[in-house]
C-alpha cells in the first residue's frame, strides 16, 4: 500500500531532472527515429573499435599509443561496454527504451564520446600519467575498481529489473540493502577507474559534469519517489547513499 505523503524532490533535482530529461529525449522536436537505449549501446559496443582504432592512428606517433595503460584501458572500457550490452539485452531498463528526436540522439552520441577522452588522453600522449604510485600499484587498484564496479552495477540492475517484474515496490534486500542506489556506485566506480588509468583533468571534468548534473538529480528524485512507500522512512535510516558507514 502506498503512502499518500510522497515527498517532492528538492527543487535543483526537480530543475536538472527536466532539463536532462529534455536533453536526452525532446531536444529540437520532430521526428524520433530511435530508442535513446539504441543509442547508448551503439556508444557501448563502439568502444573497442574506436579505441583500436585511435590505437591505430597515433602508433606512428607516440610510444604512448601502444603503452600499457592504452592497452589496459582498452580491455577495461571495452570490456565494460559488451557487458553492458549483455545486461541490456536481458535484463532492460525500461527508462532508456523510449523514442529520442534526432537532435536528442545527436546529443547522445555526443554525451557518450566524452567518456572515451580519457581513452585519447592516454593514447594520444598529450599528457604523461604520473600516478601517484608505482605503474603496477596503480594498475592493480584500477583493474580492480573497474572489475567490482561492474559486478555492482550489473548485480544492481539485473536485481532491480527481476524484483520489479515479480512485483512493483521497495527494493530493501540484496544490492539495495545497505547501500540505496548500488547501480550508480558501480557505474561511478568503472568511469572512476577510467578516470584514474588516464589521471588528467580532462576525463576528471567529464565524471564532475555527469556525476553532478545526471547522476545527483536522478538518484534525489529517485528518493522522492521511493518515499511513498510507507517502509521508506525506516529503510532510509538503516541504509546509505552510496557507501555504507561513508555516505
Amino acid at each position: 500500500m502506498e503512502d499518500s505523503l510522497e515527498r517532492r524532490a528538492p527543487r535543483w533535482a526537480e530543475m536538472l531532472a527536466r532539463f536532462n530529461h529534455h536533453l536526452m529525449f525532446d531536444l529540437g522536436g520532430g521526428p524520433r527515429p530511435m530508442n535513446l537505449s539504441t543509442v547508448i549501446n551503439m556508444g557501448k559496443a563502439g568502444t573497442f573499435p574506436v579505441m583500436g582504432l585511435l590505437m591505430w592512428v597515433y602508433a606512428s606517433r607516440t610510444p604512448e599509443a601502444t603503452s600499457t595503460a592504452a592497452w589496459l584501458y582498452l580491455a577495461m572500457h571495452g570490456s565494460y561496454g559488451l557487458v553492458w550490452l549483455l545486461k541490456d539485452f536481458n535484463f532492460p531498463d525500461r527508462n532508456w527504451h523510449q523514442p529520442a528526436t534526432i537532435a536528442s540522439c545527436i546529443f547522445g552520441i555526443f554525451g557518450l564520446g566524452l567518456y572515451w577522452l580519457a581513452g585519447w588522453v592516454i593514447i594520444s600522449g598529450i599528457s604523461s600519467q604520473d600516478y601517484p604510485l608505482p605503474h603496477g600499484a596503480w594498475f592493480t587498484i584500477c583493474i580492480s575498481l573497474c572489475i567490482l564496479g561492474c559486478v555492482i552495477m550489473i548485480a544492481a540492475d539485473v536485481q532491480k529489473f527481476i524484483a520489479l517484474k515479480l512485483q512493483r515496490g521497495l527494493i530493501t534486500t540484496g544490492m539495495f540493502k545497505y547501500i540505496r542506489h548500488p547501480n550508480y556506485l558501480g557505474e561511478m566506480m568503472v568511469y572512476g577507474a577510467l578516470a584514474m588509468l588516464a589521471w588528467n583533468w580532462i576525463p576528471a571534468l567529464v565524471l564532475a559534469y555527469f556525476w553532478g548534473t545526471f547522476f545527483s538529480s536522478n538518484m534525489a528524485t529517485k528518493e522522492a519517489s521511493m518515499s511513498r512507500y510507507p517502509t521508506w522512512a525506516e529503510y532510509k535510516a538503516r541504509s546509505w547513499w552510496l557507501v555504507p558507514y561513508v555516505f
